[in-house]
């Protein structure tokens, strides 16, 4: 198991976390969503390494959640919240592709405060399993 190099991707899933959080209290949702998206994404990443695998050069969740190379029960994510999360990658970095792109719009607050929670869990089952690694 590769510990070190999976809690390198960890630690910038928590920087992402981190701003995530940080938007939420400014209330820059789209930003919200974005940082969530990319938190999951570094803790499928890092849980891709952790096992001995390279990452795909992805962004996409689905791909890097069906064909993670371990038991994808250390997390509780569904399919239906990995759709979810995917849906931010693209519609909150670019002007030209949020409205109308989002079946809502643009993310609100209900919206982002679930990124947010889903981005939360994952980290910290992801920081629980990668860190129960090492011992």
């Amino acid at each position: 198991m590769r510990v070190d190099e999976a809690l390198r991707w960890l630690s910038f899933a928590h920087d992402d976390l981190r701003v995530a959080q940080m938007a939420f209290q400014e209330e820059i949702y789209t930003q919200v969503c974005f940082h969530a998206q990319q938190c999951v994404e570094k803790v499928l990443k890092a849980l891709w390494v952790l096992y001995g695998k390279v990452p795909p050069r992805t962004h996409n969740l689905k791909r890097l959640w069906l064909q993670m190379p371990t038991n994808r029960q250390v997390l509780s994510l569904s399919l239906e919240d990995i759709d979810f999360l995917n849906g931010f990658y693209v519609p909150t970095r670019y002007p030209d592709t949020l409205p109308g792109t989002l079946p809502e719009g643009y993310p609100g607050k209900e919206v982002a405060r679930k990124a947010l929670d889903l981005a939360d869990i994952v980290f910290r089952e992801g920081e629980e399993h990668i860190r129960a690694s090492a011992v």
